[in-house]
């Protein structure tokens, strides 16, 4: 990538809270790379990206990348000398997996995050973005995995919300009748939305990928029992067939499906407010709202060998690479996660809860933003109208404790490389299509991952 240079000036972003001064050459050129390449949220980030460019000179050129194309597709720009100068929305997995491969420029994220003020990020994902001591991404926003479910049926049979297993599975069971199906969660083994749902139910049973030792123990007894839950739910209480992630969101809409596993990007859909995934079911015909009415949403829920309530979610960040224009790249984030930030988040807040709360001059302005920020695509309403205060509570707590698999006990790298390999998703897939039993597929999944662990000492 050549690069023209001119004089050196000091750019500093506009924005309370950003305490910090970048340096930017004007003229420079960067390339950004963004997860977020559905059309809608495309063009919400090209005008923040306009603005960007306006103020500070430097061109930006934008380029959507498919999620599950990011690994490849930064591998082969990294041989070619090609990288990105920035990535953003990069899961958890990927940026770990970019860490490993020493592809990151972690200093400039370690000064973006001083130059915004530490404190103003929630201190979770700090944690799960870093490796000890030293700072992989800048974290920006997150989603959380939920439970969603009929409350007017649940409220008819006389079931309680389905918050611990044995609730979740009897409801499941009850509900599992003639032309419906108790439960829609997903089985694709190629896709990463299968590990993360059986891993938001995994650490509810406090089943954990690798133990104090670094040892993997998916073939423990609690590990054991969230697989046996996982099949109860898919296999016997759900849809004939591999579930995808698209598949079970549309189960559920029909109203074939009285429980549903998905992230909290679905409250758009759920409330009716994207035309290409519109509720189908027979109440919703006349009332868009129906299913947004009369659904119940669980954030934690607790196993029987869980110790407490777990929510799972996922972080989504702003990477530099190592190859980057620091100078013009640093400014880039500080302003996409400042004078931008609302823009950012508010493309689609219910899947995009701000991960900095606010400035150091006013620490819950984000948050307060965010509350109000209009959801959906072809039709579009405050979140805060469209759901009740006690559920955007829950959703902005869940982000300060949410859980992962592995990052705390110094296994990121083993995180990002299952999310290229899935073996957790295969061996779903193989119990779920009656191949092996729930120990079996324990096993296989310990044995793929353990395998998988020693490949990358």
């Amino acid at each position: 990538m050549l690069f023209v240079v001119f004089a050196v000036v000091l750019y500093a972003v506009a924005s309370s809270g950003c305490s910090g001064v970048t340096e930017v050459t004007p003229g420079n050129r960067i390339t950004v790379w963004t997860l977020e390449n559905l059309p809608p949220r495309m063009a919400a980030t090209e005008e923040v990206v306009g603005r960007f460019e306006r103020e500070t000179g430097v061109e930006v050129d934008l380029v959507g990348v498919a999620e599950n194309q990011l690994p490849q597709l930064v591998m082969s720009a990294a041989a070619a000398g090609d990288l990105p100068d920035v990535i953003g929305a990069v899961p958890l997995g990927q940026a770990w997996q970019m860490y490993t491969n020493d592809l990151l420029d972690t200093a400039v994220a370690a000064d973006t995050v001083r130059a915004l003020g530490t404190g103003t990020f929630t201190a979770n994902a700090l944690e799960l973005t870093a490796d000890g001591g030293r700072r992989l991404v800048v974290p920006s926003d997150a989603w959380l995995q939920l439970v969603v479910y009929r409350a007017d049926r649940f409220r008819a049979a006389g079931l309680p919300a389905p918050d611990t297993y044995r609730r979740l599975l009897r409801a499941a069971g009850e509900l599992d009748t003639p032309g419906r199906v108790g439960a829609s969660l997903a089985t694709d083994p190629a896709d990463v939305a299968t590990q993360q749902s059986f891993e938001s139910l995994a650490l509810a049973n406090g089943c954990e990928l690798v133990g104090a030792d670094g040892n993997v123990t998916l073939d423990t007894p609690p590990c054991q029992e969230a697989f046996a839950a996982y099949d109860t739910l898919a296999r016997a209480y759900g849809a004939p067939g591999t579930q995808t992630i698209d598949s079970t969101r549309a189960t559920y809409f029909s109203g074939t499906s009285s429980v549903l596993l998905w992230s909290s990007f679905v409250l758009d859909e759920l409330a009716g407010l994207r035309g290409d995934a519109l509720p189908s079911c027979p109440e919703c015909e006349g009332d868009r709202g129906f299913l947004a009415e009369n659904s119940g949403i669980v954030t934690t829920l607790e196993g029987p060998d869980g110790t407490e309530p777990t929510q799972f979610g996922e972080v989504t960040s702003w990477a530099v690479t190592r190859t980057a224009e620091t100078g013009a790249s640093r400014a880039f984030v500080e302003y996409m996660m400042s004078d931008g930030y609302r823009d950012w988040f508010g493309m689609a807040p219910e899947g995009k809860i701000p991960l900095r709360t606010g400035t150091p001059e006013d620490p819950g302005e984000y948050l307060r933003a965010w509350r109000s920020s209009p959801i959906g695509v072809d039709t579009r309403r405050p979140m805060d109208e469209v759901y009740p205060p006690g559920l955007l509570d829950r959703l902005a707590d869940g982000v300060t404790v949410m859980r992962r698999w592995g990052i705390t006990r110094g296994q990121g790298a083993l995180v990002g490389a299952m999310g290229g390999e899935l073996p957790v998703p295969k061996a779903i897939g193989a119990m779920t299509g009656g191949q092996v039993s729930p120990q079996e597929a324990a096993h296989d999944a310990d044995e793929e991952v353990s395998a998988l662990r020693t490949s990358l000492r």
